[in-house]
């Protein structure tokens, strides 16, 4: 029987050090004055530090404490703490792996308990069900921000290459893969510039534009074919064409960008900051287009309450405000913390001339996005999987391992990971 890997072994690991203590801590306490105290984990740039200052404002019977940790060990602490029965936070932040606990519900509170069905169509449905079990029964976590993604192309690269530069021109030209690859070995013959910045960014957003991937619903591994395939097959093909600069994110990709050398990459909204401080020296000379292949999402956060919190009542007030509508908008405006909340794409704050893609509005492309795309299911094991696949995609790229060699190596490590 397949196990909940990644996260189930660190609950093992945990309980085996403490000895399986069921014993909580009183992570809310009441202070002497009659106000409530509730402790909330996240990490930089999670939550607008602004607005959390203004909730004992907005709430004067709370006391709100909130604790920032270190984004590199945020996800094991929760895991470790949640593990080991104390020391819980009431409110907690959580990454796109939010997912992941939805095999451990009773470690959060059921939103739903405290009419958070209300709020639903406040948000994007996709995005709603992200931290919805597959019954619809329990929802662990609000959403917070969401990663809609986008083509990001050097428009005087494409003219030189005889490709349209106007946005919506280069999305109808560029609408699927094959047409992007196509464009690529343009691009490469007439500039001789890259298309592509690595075959791991294909792969991941040809699956982030997807419906399903890894795993269906009851947990059955699917990946040995259907989109994961298809992604691999479309990342290979890149690679044998030549297409790719092989460059991953770090020093290496900010020399790239800055110097010329990529013509495009899908990218989520939140890489509009990474590629301003990468490439100062090519500003104005980007645009934004639709993606080809389609809308997908890549990253975004949420927030929920754990069951160790003995004022849940209040804590899902708190969480309920900072996620309001008007809330994510002022996150935006301050943090760049794109909306879940629909009903303010249109809102003028959202919108502005940005110099660096030549004074285009970028936000009415990620909000078309954010709106299109497609729901899918993950798994507590998804992480831990596609970790392997892009590893093998490494392989391929670095070492010109043979592509069919390392499809079959990645379903033997998962295979194996999956029956222990």
């Amino acid at each position: 029987m397949r196990k909940k890997l990644s996260f189930l072994l660190v609950l093992l690991l945990v309980f085996a050090m403490v000895g399986c203590s069921s014993s909580q801590s009183n992570t809310a306490e009441e202070d002497s004055d009659g106000k409530v105290t509730l402790t909330l984990w996240y990490w930089n740039r999670s939550l607008d530090d602004d607005l959390l200052a203004k909730v004992k404002e907005q709430f004067p019977n709370v006391n709100l404490k909130p604790q920032k940790i270190d984004g590199a060990e945020y996800k094991t602490k929760l895991q470790t703490t949640l593990a080991a029965g104390s020391g819980a936070p009431d409110i907690v932040a959580m990454n796109d792996w939010a997912n992941e606990f939805l095999p451990y519900t009773d470690q959060f509170v059921n939103l739903l308990d405290y009419g958070a069905d209300e709020l639903k169509d406040q948000y994007l449905e996709w995005k709603w069900n992200y931290t919805l079990t597959p019954d619809n029964k329990t929802l662990i976590a609000l959403p917070i921000d969401t990663g809609p993604t986008a083509l990001f192309y050097r428009e005087d690269i494409f003219k030189k290459a005889g490709l349209p530069t106007d946005p919506a021109e280069v999305s109808a030209e560029l609408s699927t893969w094959e047409d992007y690859i196509e464009a690529g070995e343009k691009v490469e013959a007439a500039t001789g510039v890259k298309m592509f910045d690595s075959i791991n960014r294909v792969f991941t957003q040809y699956i982030s534009q997807s419906d399903s991937v890894y795993f269906d619903e009851e947990d059955n591994f699917i990946g040995d074919g259907g989109n994961v395939k298809k992604a691999w097959d479309l990342a290979v093909a890149v690679h044998e064409k030549g297409l790719s600069a092989n460059l991953v994110d770090g020093t290496e990709w900010n020399a790239g960008m800055n110097n010329g050398e990529i013509a495009s990459f899908i990218g989520a909204v939140w890489t509009k900051k990474i590629l301003e401080d990468a490439a100062p020296d090519t500003a104005g000379k980007w645009r934004v287009a639709r993606a080809p292949g389609g809308d997908g999402n890549n990253g975004g956060s949420f927030i929920g309450i754990t069951k160790s919190s003995k004022h849940p009542e209040e804590a899902y007030e708190v969480i309920k405000w900072l996620m309001s509508p008007e809330n994510q908008l002022q996150a935006y405006t301050t943090m760049d913390l794109f909306p879940s909340t629909p009903g303010v794409y249109n809102d003028p704050k959202m919108s502005s001339e940005e110099a660096f893609f030549g004074n285009q509005n970028t936000t009415e492309i990620f909000s078309q996005s954010a709106e299109n795309v497609k729901p899918r299911y993950f798994g507590a094991s998804y992480s831990t999987v596609n970790t392997m696949f892009l590893d093998q995609l490494t392989n391929v790229a670095n070492q010109d391992l043979d592509p069919d060699k390392a499809w079959d190596e990645v379903l033997e490590q998962v295979e194996k990971e999956l029956s222990r």
